[in-house]
């Protein structure tokens, strides 16, 4: 386990809702999700960037000092350091030094399993890495390992601009390929079938609720960025319509632009669903600037206006019910759950059923004994209130999507009696 030294900074010219406390502490967090262990957090605050150094060349001896001192490995700043500044810090710290960006970069390779994943990290390290390329100095000979060195880093990175361009346009064509294939799954699923997207803060529980609504049997760690694959499930509501819902990437406050560019086709998932389900931890000290968070990724996507359902998730580490009831009033279409204790599950699901108003119909038809596969689909895809069977064929009363119900209609085998 490497030894941190945390920089958090606050610039005099930011403009953020987050005091730097805030920032710090979730800096610290960022470090353990990453492995590392915390020796200290320096707090920071200037009025701009030093050019050279970023917090200027005084406090970089002085982090320097501390280093030594404690025996630290890496030196992770909150902000996104030029080259010039990087090298510059690691000439005067003599450790190995990275930013933010890099720290989530690191994260996010640890836990990419999946081509699509592993593909997209390593677009966003390439790209990260390409204007930071000096000779070959620090940036490049330090990576043995460690934080910061996973993914392309693994490689001992003996590489030039020009390779890293020609790696970086055949990652954005296996991308291409990749997103492809899943706009063809989408077709394959059909207009019949109702997408949902759990969205969220990183870390406050799709994975947990997405576990409790499927048997998806997704990963659940408390730390951040557990979940970089998409996964998607069906599931069945109890109007009879047969739904899919997604896991996404949890959001993050501040997440770099281009990290979001690179993993905008793992968050297509939430700019197609035809439902969110913007999942919030009410136990969370920063709840609302969380919400705030995501709905700053949602709108880079053009997806803030599609219809929303809060999760206030983990009502079951929450004491104060007064603070519960303000949360209620303050968001859209609030549901209260638990995803872990499984509690209020059903009325979430019947705030998703509202959705589909409109989207289903009532039918009584006539089916031919000969066309059994049509009575198994109604039972397999809508919701089935009767079914007689009788001499001329099967007499069904059931409520069916309009896509499908419009399908059976057209059949000429099929007797409509109402609907």
């Amino acid at each position: 386990m490497e030894k941190a030294l945390l920089v958090t900074v606050k610039l005099k010219s930011e403009e953020d809702s987050w005091d730097i406390e805030n920032t710090a502490q979730e800096l610290e967090e960022l470090c353990r999700s990453s492995g590392a262990k915390i020796v200290e957090n320096i707090i920071c605050n200037i009025d701009k960037p030093s050019a050279g150094f970023f917090v200027g060349e005084g406090k970089a001896e002085e982090i320097a000092m501390l280093a030594h001192r404690e025996g630290v490995q890496v030196i992770i700043f909150s902000h996104d350091l030029s080259g010039t500044q990087q090298r510059n810090l690691e000439e005067v710290i003599g450790r190995k030094t990275i930013d933010r960006t890099q720290l989530i970069l690191h994260i996010f390779a640890r836990h990419a399993k999946t081509a699509e994943g592993t593909t997209q990290v390593e677009l966003a390290q390439l790209q990260y890495l390409m204007p930071r390329l000096i000779g070959k100095g620090l940036i490049l000979s330090r990576q043995a390992g460690g934080i910061g060195a996973s993914g392309p880093g693994e490689k001992k990175l003996e590489i030039d601009r020009r390779r890293i361009r020609k790696r970086v346009d055949t990652l954005k064509e296996d991308l291409t390929r990749l997103k492809t294939h899943r706009q063809e799954m989408r077709k394959k699923r059909g207009k019949a079938l109702f997408s949902i997207a759990l969205v969220g803060y990183t870390n406050a529980g799709k994975s947990t609720l997405l576990n409790a609504l499927t048997d998806a049997g997704q990963v659940v760690q408390d730390s951040l960025f557990t979940t970089l694959d998409p996964l998607s499930k069906n599931i069945r509501l109890s109007n009879g319509e047969n739904a899919v819902i997604s896991d996404t990437v949890g959001f993050l406050h501040n997440l770099p632009h281009h990290l979001i560019e690179a993993f905008k086709a793992t968050l297509e998932e939430a700019a197609e669903a035809d439902l969110l389900i913007h999942v919030l931890d009410v136990s969370h000290p920063r709840v609302y600037e969380h919400s705030q968070a995501v709905f700053e990724v949602l709108k880079q996507l053009a997806a803030d206006n599609k219809n929303i359902i809060t999760a206030l998730n983990k009502i079951d580490l929450l004491d104060d019910q007064a603070w519960l009831a303000k949360l209620k009033k303050d968001f859209i279409n609030p549901v209260a759950i638990s995803a872990k204790s499984g509690s209020n599950l059903d009325v979430l699901l019947q705030a998703v059923e509202k959705n589909f108003v409109g989207r289903m119909v009532q039918l009584e038809v006539m089916v031919p004994h000969s066309r059994m596969d049509i009575v198994n689909l109604f039972y397999r895809e809508g919701k089935v209130e009767k079914a007689e069977y009788l001499q001329k064929g099967v007499r069904v009363k059931l409520s069916l999507s309009k896509v499908l119900a419009d399908k059976v209609l057209r059949n000429k085998e099929v007797e409509v009696i109402s609907g």
